[in-house]
């Protein structure tokens, strides 16, 4: 029986799904978007949202932690550089997972994910949407 048990083994040994989570993890912080199998994405969601709440206190402490999960220096740079200023009032969901359909090759589910902050499609002011739809009938 599977009680408790919340970790997403991903068919992976620890040491493999480790490097591997934290290797996505520095590409989603690097790209901010990346596309990846859903699964994965899940997994990497539970992977990187803690680390990105501990990059809101920048301590010594707090930046030792987070390199001990994505070991990359240039990884925790940007965690707490850019990352960190964009979601200070943010009190949590800093990702968002878009399912993408299914990959040719087999059949696997694909997902986009994204750091809620740093998309501009999603966060253009939705006054000027409104201006915009509101003035084309009138110029026709």
């Amino acid at each position: 029986m599977r009680h408790g048990k919340k970790i997403i083994k991903l068919g992976r040994k620890s040491a493999h799904r480790k490097a591997m989570l934290a290797n996505m993890a520095v590409s989603l912080l690097e790209h901010k978007r990346i596309t990846t199998t859903s699964t994965k994405a899940k997994a990497l969601k539970i992977f990187v949202e803690p680390l990105i709440t501990k990059s809101k206190n920048d301590s010594v402490h707090n930046r030792r932690l987070c390199f001990s999960k994505l070991r990359n220096k240039l990884g925790v740079q940007i965690l707490f550089d850019d990352i960190s200023k964009k979601v200070a009032d943010r009190p949590g969901g800093y990702t968002r997972i878009i399912k993408l359909g299914n990959r040719l090759g087999d059949n696997a589910s694909m997902a986009m994910i994204e750091l809620v902050d740093f998309n501009d499609l999603y966060n253009v002011d939705s006054s000027n949407e409104t201006e915009a739809s509101v003035s084309d009938p009138s110029s026709e």
